[in-house]
């Protein structure tokens, strides 16, 4: 077992993606949830099955008594730095229906960050009170310090990257795989399927950690839609290259529709822009999702979206059956409840719960 203890900061740092991979999980569950790639088909099926387990407990005032009485001795730091409103409140309901006491710091400039405290300390920090820290941050690879940091210090608590800068969005990827679980539960599942992303590929870091996970999939074919300065960039092209995925590249939205089994609606992230007003000057309207696109649709397709939107899907589209973005909002924090409870190794005790009392 590859441990973060055991390594250099400066040699973890010059690892690839992969080779980081085993020192965020051992044999049977996660350390710390950092990218998408340490999620393989196993934990993935693992995962969503947890989470339905733990949604359908919570239905009754008796399950969900159980289920905050797991966690209840326990204490969760949210570290949003990044403006969030749904993943931040999913995963303060997540941690609320295990029963963990909620910390947070959203705003930095009321931190002692302002006073100029390190970032390092700041996690020591918070460390020395909580049990988990769930952080968000625009700048790149923070967690993953964050990570390595209390994986040597003597308080190694779990860290789950909520966001980290353009890279990675692990969670998001998560809820998104659950949705099409879901979706897919009495069509055959997601092998085989065709996923259409739409919009800003290059700086979605959602779309980036999906379409990694999505390679777990037997036979999934991508196929990304953007104009060229938004297309998805060459590192995530040479991913799928390695592992054998058939994708491809397309500027024409309409064409790509009625061989969709779901499509992956993203808004441009004008937060990333480098200069003042460089996204609005790309011409997006041939990206966008209307009531007009929806005969285009196989019967069974279905649309996503991460959110927020803007006028990239119109708000008529979300009467259509198509339309399963609210569902797949809501799966975030049933998918992040399962996974916490993952990691602290309540997992079994709630597929026990759900067996010994019947639950269907």
């Amino acid at each position: 077992m590859a441990l973060l203890s055991d390594i250099s900061w400066e040699a973890f740092q010059a690892l690839s993606p992969d080779a980081k991979v085993p020192y965020f999980r051992d044999a049977d569950r996660e350390q710390h949830v950092i990218v998408a790639q340490q999620f393989d088909r196993a934990r993935l099926d693992a995962l969503g099955d947890l989470a339905t387990r733990i949604r359908r407990i919570a239905k009754t005032h008796a399950g969900m008594d159980d289920l905050q009485s797991l966690l209840s001795h326990k204490r969760a730091m949210l570290y949003f730095s990044q403006p969030s409103t749904r993943t931040f409140l999913s995963f303060c309901a997540a941690c609320e229906i295990l029963g963990l006491k909620l910390g947070e710091v959203r705003d930095t400039s009321i931190s002692s960050e302002f006073k100029g405290e390190t970032q390092d300390d700041s996690i020591r920090t918070f460390s020395s009170y909580f049990d988990l820290i769930i952080m968000r941050s625009q700048i790149g690879g923070l967690a993953e310090r964050s990570a390595w940091l209390l994986s040597n210090s003597e308080r190694p608590i779990p860290v789950i990257n909520a966001g980290s800068g353009k890279d990675q969005h692990p969670t998001q990827a998560l809820l998104d795989i659950y949705t099409l679980q879901r979706s897919f539960e009495t069509n055959g599942g997601i092998d085989g399927k065709r996923v259409v992303f739409v919009g800003d590929l290059k700086r979605g870091r959602t779309v980036r950690s999906l379409s990694v996970l999505l390679t777990q999939y037997r036979d999934v074919e991508q196929c990304f839609v953007a104009p060229d300065a938004l297309q998805i960039g060459e590192d995530i092209q040479a991913i799928l290259r390695a592992r054998g995925v058939r994708f491809s590249l397309s500027d024409d939205l309409r064409a790509e529709l009625p061989a969709a089994d779901a499509v992956y609606m993203t808004r441009v992230q004008n937060e990333w822009d480098t200069t003042s007003g460089e996204s609005a000057r790309i011409d997006i309207s041939a990206f966008c999702f209307g009531e007009a696109e929806l005969p285009l649709l196989k019967p069974s397709a279905v649309i996503l979206h991460p959110l927020p939107r803007r006028e990239e899907i119109a708000t008529a589209v979300d009467h259509s059956p198509h339309a399963v973005y609210w569902r797949q909002m809501r799966n975030g924090m049933w998918i992040r409840a399962a996974l916490i409870a993952t990691l602290f190794r309540k997992d079994n005790p709630i597929r026990e719960y759900f067996e010994s009392n019947g639950i269907e």
